[in-house]
């Protein structure tokens, strides 16, 4: 199965893409390519290849929770350009 230059158009249409024709013929070539590529990929006999979902054993590498003391809220708002006594201050973004 070869891609069409009008799927390639489509495609790009639907990426918000503005491809010149010089490049919507390099794009049908190489995505043509990458079709033909994964479609000899699918003659290979997998049955007896489990699935897996990283193609690497890892591990967990997140640290565990642990509770511990946050910043007090002078701390927290020490560099805020502005701020008041609770909250950190910004212009409005929504209008009135």
């Amino acid at each position: 199965m070869s891609l069409s230059r009008q799927e390639v158009e489509k495609v790009s249409l639907l990426a918000r893409l503005r491809l010149t024709e010089e490049e919507l013929d390099l794009m049908t070539s190489q995505l043509g390519q990458i079709v033909e590529y994964v479609e000899q990929l699918s003659a290979l006999d997998t049955e007896d290849v489990e699935p897996m979902a990283h193609a690497v054993e890892i591990q967990n590498v997140f640290a565990d929770d642990e509770v511990a003391s946050s910043l007090d809220r002078d701390q927290a708002l020490a560099n805020a350009p502005k701020r008041d006594d609770e909250c950190y201050r910004v212009p409005a973004v929504l209008g009135d």
